[in-house]
Order: C-alpha cells, then structure tokens, then sequence
C-alpha cells in the first residue's frame, strides 16, 4: 500500500470524517490508502479510529472491504480502544446495519467479544442497552460459542455497576429486547443491580412504559383503540405510526411484566402485623404509648415491586400481581404499612379502589396501623416527595375537594378503632387533617371568593346586554302598534328565547355566586356544597353566554339574509360556530358537574336504601363425600 505523509494533519481528518458521515465510501476508502496506519488512523480528538467512525456510521460495506484488505499481522490491532475503551466491535453493536461487518471483526479477532469498556460494558451489553434485536442475536450466539469454550457467561450479562443486561433493556425501554432475554437468561429475572433492584422493581417505577401515554385526547385514546385495523394500518400518517409504536411497546411491556410477576415472591418476605405496638385510643395513658423504632440500615434496602408500584401509580403491575397472587395484598413493609397505606399516602385512586374491590381482602386491612400508630386515615395528612405531586396543577379547591371526599369514603370503611386511633404524636386522623390543609383550606377560600367575584361580574354583564338586546329587537318595532315587524319570522322567536334565557340564567348564575361569597367556609363545606355551587354556577354562566351566542346568530340572520340558500347556509355555519366551540370547550366541567351529582344521588340512595351485607354461604359438610375423610 502507497502511503504519504501527511502534510495537513487537521483537513485530511476534516476531509474523511465528512466522507465517513455523508456516506462517500469510494472517497474515504482512497484517503484511508493514502494514511501511514490505514484504516488504524487516529481520526476523532478521542482516539477513534477510521475504523470506529466508519462503523458507528453504519459503513457495513466500508468496514467488510478495509477488514478483508488487512494483513493477519494486523490483526491484533482490532482490538485498539478509544477514550472511552470501546472497540469497534462496540461501535457495530450500537447498530443494525453492520452485522456483517461485525461477523468480520470476531472471525479476525475473538478477543473483541469479550473487551470491556471503562463502564465494564461488553459489546452484547452495549447491543441490549441500546435494543439493537438483530446485532444482540448475533452477538449472543457468538456468546454461546465462547461458553462453550471455557468463558463465563457472567461477564457477558453484567457489568461494573451489578446491572445486567435485562436491567438495561428496561430502562431504555426496549422491552422486544427484554421479553427475550428473559427467555434465553431466566436467571437474570432475580439479579439485583447495584441499588439492590431486581428487574421487576425497576419496571414497577417506570409506570409511563406501561401507560397508554396519549394523554386525555379522545381523538388520540380513539386512534389508539383501533390503531390496528385495516384501514388505519394503511395510513402512513406519522402521528398514526408514533401511536402504533407506542401501542406495540406497551403490549410488549405488560407481556414482559406477567413473565417477572410470575417469577416473583418477595411479596412473601413481609413484616408481622403484631410487631409494632398496640392500639392507643387516648393520649392520657403515658404508659402506653407506642414506641417508634429508630430507622435501621436494613430499611435503606428498596421497597417489594407491589408496593414500589403501588408508589409510582403503576396499576398495571398493582392489579397483575394481586391477581396472580390475592394473598400479597397483606404484605407488609418494615414502617408496618401496607398496600393501603402507601396508596392513601401516595394518592393513587385507581390502586385504592382496586384494593377496596377486593371485598374480603378489605376487612382484614381496613383496622391495620404502622409502627408510628398511625391507621389509614392518618395516611391522608403523611407528607410525601412525590414529583407528580408538587407538579398537580389542580385548582387548591379540587384538590381540597378530591382529599375530603376520599377521606369520608374510606372512614367509613375502617373500623370504629382505626378512625379513633392516636398516632405516636398523640394526634388522630382528623386532627392531623385539620393541621395539614390548613394552609390549602386558605388557599381555597381565597381563590373560590376571587373566582366568584369575577364571575359574579361578567354574569351582570351579560344580564345588561341581555336586557338591553330586549328593547332593541332586531327589524325594530311596528310604529303603529308597537309590536316587533319580524315577529312572525321563525329566527325572531329564537332570538327571543334566547335572549330571555340567557338573562334568566344569567341572574340565576348572580344568586348562586352570591351564596358562595357569603358562605361559612368550613372544612366540610369544600367537600360537597361548596363545589356543587361553583360547578352549578359557572354551568348556568355557560348555559348563559351560549344563549346570548345564539340570540347573536339569530339576529345576525334576520338582519343581513340575502334569501339565498348558499348565504344562508354561510352565515349559518358562521353565526353558530362559536357556539359549537363553546360546548365542546366545556365538556369536562359538565362531566364533573354530572358526576358530582351522580355521587350525591348515590349517597341519597345509601342512606334511604342501605345495601344488605351480604354473608358466604356455609357448606353443608354432612352431604359432602368427604365427609369421612381423616386427616
């Protein structure tokens, strides 16, 4: 090979790098001839050769034709490391495309295959974690080989850190990956990686790789439901196939979850329910008050994957395991808390009523307290570093609303002993209820008077335009008679309706928040009448402007129709688009407003119509036939 120094060290690397990245093999192959060490050259500021760009690149033909042109005393010089100590065949597993090449580079160098990085990264390590199936494949039957040959597999499966390659393909959520190294290394499911976090643990605190994760758009939870037909599968939209992939990640990630829940037993490492005191019904007794252990080294160790999930709001995993298992919904922590518990602390309805569901299972939880003697009912007011809390960006009176309203739900599951239970600071569940929305009850006050307030405005405002809108009918009055000249058009009557209506609903809108504004404001207050009012109130402000819209629309046409169908039909769609815009803008505050009034219906119903505690039937042991059976 013809070589020649190199003048200009700087713009001949300049010139192959551009050749590499753009793809011009014929012209980095002739400038690559040209250089003192060949496809060995030092081309990055961080020691990677032609050879590490070309691959990373994903020059698989580029990287076959230098390999096959070098000499076998050359060899030894496949296995020269960058910066970071990646090999070119670390290079090729970040890729698809270069498994040819890579065929190349162990059949020239087996060593490769098992080089690590500074991270202790092999390159099948580095294939899992970037979800690369088909270079991974070919790696792990490479690995196969070397097993066989006297290597250990561990050194292959983990590296610097504890992690494993199934740990990896979990954070990066390349879960097609994950199901089959699950399959071909079941003995990697019970790893723990250096933060004593097994596989399922770390899936469990990851619940957007199992959501849906297309937000609360209709048109999107729709596309997403039918994703799969004929007819959308053959519309090569790209938002259609962003929603495709995420569906077809998510099934791989529930199929990847039963796979770990079904290996997984450390629900059954559990807490006894006796070992944390006794019950304290009054704070007078000194003497028996409830001791609270010191925190140990032993409780830094991570949580189970049920309560881990439980945590992050990852239902999915919650509901496969307590399904899969019933009997882990009593596991309990080392603070003595349960799945209730963490729920309740953590806020997760959905979990809540899972658990609640579970009928049975609800009776033998309901009066349990942790080891600071606090029950369900104090989990209410426990602070927590939660960042889907501090990030609620809900008004402080939903969220005042939505505490009370679950606080009375499960009062009225616990027991008589639990509601009455003093914790280890000598405070029941309500006392520190009181004491913890404290500031947010100051907070609701203050934004339900301002929100009143201007609603109050804008309500006379539009009673005034109403009013005004009556003695100033559109077409004007008859001179003689006084009547209105189009009052026989249809439009007219809509108009006055309209019109009419929308000042009735207007002051009716001026009363409600008048009674909100002189309202008491007491903590229960803010659970149900509270709220009802607001949502009626800003309903018939809405019922309000929607009526002054269509009086608009009738006016508009009765005064500017040329009679022509095509015009008419325009203003039409013009008049009443704001209307439309309108409704659609407002379903979700009449969504709350229709489940409001369902749940009061609902405790109306409870308390004129109580619903019979149903009893198991007994078996009749006396026409069994094993009836004589001896044990």
């Amino acid at each position: 090979m013809n070589t020649i120094e190199i003048v200009d060290g700087d713009k001949i690397n300049a010139e192959l790098y551009n050749a590499l990245s753009e793809g011009e093999d014929l012209k980095a192959f002739e400038i690559c001839c040209r250089l003192t060490d060949g496809p060995f050259h030092y081309l990055t500021i961080h020691n990677d050769t032609v050879l590490h760009v070309a691959t990373f690149n994903k020059r698989n033909n580029l990287v076959v034709h230098l390999l096959r042109s070098l000499h076998q005393s050359q060899y030894e010089k496949l296995t020269w490391v960058n910066s970071s100590g990646n090999t070119i065949l670390h290079e090729t597993s970040t890729n698809n495309w270069t498994v040819e090449a890579a065929m190349e580079m162990v059949t020239c160098a087996p060593s490769l295959l098992i080089t690590k990085n500074k991270r202790g990264e092999t390159p099948l390590f580095r294939a899992a974690r970037r979800g690369k199936t088909k270079i991974f494949r070919f790696l792990d039957d490479q690995v196969k080989i070397a097993v066989r040959e006297g290597a250990k597999v561990e050194d292959f499966l983990m590296r610097n850190d504890k992690s494993t390659i199934l740990h990896s393909t979990i954070l990066s959520q390349n879960f097609e990956l994950a199901n089959l190294i699950a399959e071909r290394y079941p003995s990697l499911i019970s790893e723990v990686d250096g933060n004593c976090m097994t596989a399922l643990q770390l899936l469990a605190v990851n619940p957007s790789a199992l959501d849906k994760g297309v937000g609360n758009s209709f048109l999107k939870h729709l596309i997403y439901k039918y994703i799969d037909s004929g007819l959308l599968r053959s519309i090569g939209v790209p938002i259609f196939h962003k929603i495709r992939k995420r569906k077809r990640r998510c099934e791989l990630a529930k199929k990847f979850a039963v796979i770990l829940i079904e290996k997984d037993k450390s629900w059954k490492e559990t807490k006894s329910r006796f070992e944390f005191g006794g019950t304290k019904l009054h704070k007078y007794d000194e003497g028996s008050a409830i001791a609270v252990e010191k925190t140990s080294v032993l409780d830094t160790v991570p949580d189970t994957p049920l309560l881990l999930a439980t945590k992050s709001g990852c239902t999915y995993i919650v509901k496969k395991i307590l399904n899969m298992y019933p009997q882990s919904v009593e596991h309990i922590d080392v603070d003595g808390r349960n799945i209730l518990h963490v729920a309740i602390k953590h806020r997760r309805t959905k979990i809540i009523n899972i658990v609640i569901s579970m009928a049975h299972s609800i009776k033998r939880l309901r009066g349990t307290m942790d080891k600071k003697g606090q029950s369900l009912l104090h989990m209410f007011s426990v602070d927590v570093k939660d960042n889907t809390i501090e990030d609620d960006i809900r008004s402080p009176v939903l969220k005042l609303r939505d505490d009370l309203v679950l606080f009375e739900k499960l009062r009225k599951l616990c027991t008589t002993l639990a509601r009455l239970q003093i914790n280890a600071n000598g405070m029941t569940a309500e006392s520190m209820l009181l004491e913890k929305n404290a500031h947010l009850r100051v907070e609701a006050k203050e934004w339900m008077i301002s929100t009143a307030q201007n609603c109050s405005i804008i309500a006379v405002l539009i009673a005034t335009v109403a009013f005004a809108a009556a003695y100033t009918v559109p077409g004007g009055p008859n001179q003689e008679t006084g009547y209105p000249l189009l009052r026989k058009n249809p439009f007219f009557i809509v108009f006055a309706l309209a019109d009419a209506l929308s000042l009735t609903f207007s002051l009716t809108s001026v009363i409600i928040f008048l009674s909100i504004l002189t309202s008491s404001f007491r903590l229960n207050d803010f659970r149900y009448s509270l709220h009802n009012k607001l949502l009626a109130g800003l309903t018939v402000l809405i019922l309000s402007v929607s009526m002054m819209m269509v009086a608009f629309a009738a006016t508009l046409v009765l005064t500017i129709s040329s009679g022509q169908n095509w015009t008419n039909v325009l203003l039409y769609i013009i008049s009443f688009f704001p209307v439309t815009v309108f409704v659609f803008s407002y379903v979700r505050l009449y969504l709350l407003l229709i489940n409001s009034i369902s749940e009061m219906l609902l405790m109306f119903k409870e308390a004129v119509f109580p619903s019979c505690t149903t009893t198991t039937p007994q078996t009749d042991f006396t026409r069994s036939p094993y009836k004589d059976l001896h044990f």
